[in-house]
């Protein structure tokens, strides 16, 4: 049977993978054999992510995208597929929040969610499905949230947009599985990155809040979600598709 979980020969591109989340599990991937491709604005912390995961051993290569323009997810997914000659695997993880009631959302601001959050990774999969389809099949990880499951007044929009998400893997899932294409969602709790520090300072308690609910009792990492991405990027995970994971330290199981 070999090993399961091997990912060496394998190409990656994670969106938004120079921090957080992202990075956490292109790390995951690296350490588990994966050339990685960072695919984010910010190019110094690509850069910087990349310097992370060449040092676990792994190949890496920074590409600078706007995943909500079309033409430049195009580039994007080109510019990987030209670099190791293939792609496998895809992890859509960018996106960004505003955290309004409905009532104080602007019409563009609605937009800009639905699009960072839900568009991209319709266009990001679309552009890579051919590379994978001509691989003989890969993996397709799309990050949802706790707000894919629950609702909040002060995430009308976010929620939309993960709540979507969950629907366009299933989707996905069905319409790739002859392609044998995997589409996975991990829905993450509670994580301690640049958007979430942002909240606890926006929303009065949060912090409070979180830990009580919790019951691991800790605010998650970017690190936990390495091993998730190996899953659900590897063989061991060649018979699970459609399925929304809830990654959250037990958050979602406690009344």
């Amino acid at each position: 049977m070999g090993n399961l979980f091997d990912l060496h020969g394998r190409v990656a591109i994670v969106t938004g993978g120079n921090g957080g989340i992202g990075l956490g599990m292109a790390k995951g991937l690296a350490s588990a054999g994966a050339a990685v491709v960072v695919a984010a604005r910010n190019a110094e912390k690509s850069r910087a992510a990349v310097r992370e995961l060449e040092a676990l051993g792994a190949p890496a290569l920074a590409v600078g995208v706007d995943v909500t323009d079309e033409p430049s997810v195009e580039a994007m997914v080109a510019a990987a597929a030209a670099w190791r000659g293939r792609i496998d695997i895809l992890v859509n993880n960018a996106g960004i929040n505003i955290r309004k009631p409905a009532q104080d959302l602007s019409l563009d601001e609605w937009r800009r969610v639905i699009d960072a959050n839900l568009t991209s990774a319709f266009l990001c999969s679309r552009s890579a499905y051919p590379h994978l389809k001509r691989a003989g099949g890969g993996k397709i990880v799309n990050i949802g949230s706790m707000l894919s499951i629950f609702g909040a007044s002060f995430g009308p929009v976010y929620g939309a947009s993960k709540g979507g998400i969950v629907q366009l893997t299933k989707s996905l899932a069905v319409t790739w599985a002859p392609d044998n294409i995997q589409v996975n969602a991990v829905l993450p709790g509670w994580v301690d990155t640049e958007l979430t520090q942002r909240g606890r300072k926006e929303i009065p308690g949060l912090n409070e809040k979180v830990l009580a609910g919790t019951p691991a009792g800790r605010w998650g990492r970017g690190d936990d979600f390495a091993g998730i991405a190996v899953f659900l990027s590897s063989a061991a995970s060649d018979f699970l598709t459609g399925a929304a994971i809830p990654l959250d330290g037990g958050y979602s199981t406690q009344l």
